[in-house]
Parts: C-alpha cells; sequence; structure tokens
C-alpha cells in the first residue's frame, strides 16, 4: 500500500557549496527524509538522512550544530529554515 501521491512534487534540496573534496553542502527540503542528489547518469541517491555528529569544529562554527548526512553519498544539510529546530531537550 502506497501513500504518495504522483500528482505531489517535492521541492527540491537548495544547493549551497562544494568543498574540495567534494562533498556537497545543500539545505534540506521542508519534511525531507531522503538525498536528492543525481549521479552521473541522472539517477537519485535516495539514502537516508542521519543526524550527523562526526562534523568537525570548522563546519559546527560556520553552519551550526544540527547537521545530516547521506549515509550513501555523504551529502551534508543543513535544517530547513522553515522546520522548528531539533536541538532541544525532551520535556517532561
Amino acid at each position: 500500500m502506497s501513500f504518495r501521491n504522483p500528482g505531489v512534487q517535492l521541492a527540491p534540496a537548495e544547493f549551497l557549496e562544494t568543498f574540495a573534496d567534494g562533498t556537497k553542502i545543500k539545505r534540506r527540503a521542508p519534511r525531507m527524509r531522503a538525498c536528492d542528489e543525481k549521479d552521473a547518469k541522472g539517477k537519485a541517491c535516495v539514502g537516508h538522512l542521519k543526524r550527523w555528529s562526526g562534523a568537525g569544529p570548522e563546519l559546527t562554527a560556520k553552519y551550526g550544530s544540527e547537521l545530516y548526512r547521506c549515509e550513501k553519498c555523504k551529502t551534508i544539510y543543513l535544517p530547513n529554515l522553515a522546520e522548528q529546530p531539533r536541538t532541544g531537550t525532551l520535556a517532561w
């Protein structure tokens, strides 16, 4: 059973920059959970975006502590500005 609506087109992630080693930095689209980076053939990566805590001090100083990285192609994603940050602690 699929809940996907084929008529709905999701917005792509906003490209920001590429590092010297080829790593790309993008800003996530609203409610984005999978990577939309395309390979040489034009096929989407579709790797899961996971919270990345292994960023170095240069990245966290420039982009903040809430970073996500694709598990397949290692593209780094910044959080969407329209969504609430997920860096807070749970309140009971």
